[in-house]
């Protein structure tokens, strides 16, 4: 069970439609889709033949485990090898809560600029991996990569970044120089 956390617009939906994309080759995928309304997000996922429940929080800022536990009886998990948990577009209640998870993603965009480690911390302290998003619209903002890695790195020396873009298909790993 992957959680993908990060602000509305981080392109958290946008990360879990290239997911599907990869993994679907070799893994039985479904999703949880979680937002405070709406189905926008779960009914984009249905239509790759994805199973997906969606989740509305009804104002609530995230996802807590009992939600999780209520939800997996919607899906037969004889049939699924990865879940992936797109939890409420929020840089600090998701943080805050175990779901269960075997690993938690944190999305961070380009635009959001560069100062978000700072001012958030718990999010990128206790995720596994930081996926810098939105990676070929980097030349248009001023981001500092070099000080976003060092911060993130300070607070969880063993999470793992990589740059990514889902319009250009580009992923790369991030390595600190120091």
């Amino acid at each position: 069970m992957i959680n993908i956390m990060g602000s509305p617009g981080a392109g958290k939906t946008s990360v879990i439609v290239e997911l599907i994309k990869e993994l679907s080759k070799d893994y039985k995928l479904a999703v949880i889709e979680g937002d405070i309304t709406g189905q926008i997000d779960a009914e984009r996922i249905s239509q790759m033949g994805i199973p997906v429940v969606q989740l509305n929080t009804d104002g609530a800022c995230h996802i807590e485990a009992m939600s999780i536990k209520n939800i997996l009886n919607y899906f037969n998990l004889n049939d699924i090898d990865v879940l992936l948990i797109e939890n409420i577009g929020n840089l600090v209640c998701p943080a805050e809560f175990n779901l269960g998870e075997d690993l938690k993603v944190a999305i961070l965009s380009i635009p959001e600029g560069d100062d978000k480690v700072q001012k958030y911390p718990l999010m990128f302290s206790v995720a596994n991996i930081l996926l810098l998003n939105k990676y070929d619209m980097k030349e248009f903002f001023e981001f500092d990569y070099e000080k976003v890695s060092m911060y993130a790195k300070g607070l969880n020396p063993n999470l793992e970044i990589y740059r990514f873009s889902s319009k250009k298909n580009l992923i790369t790993k991030t390595y600190l120089h120091h």
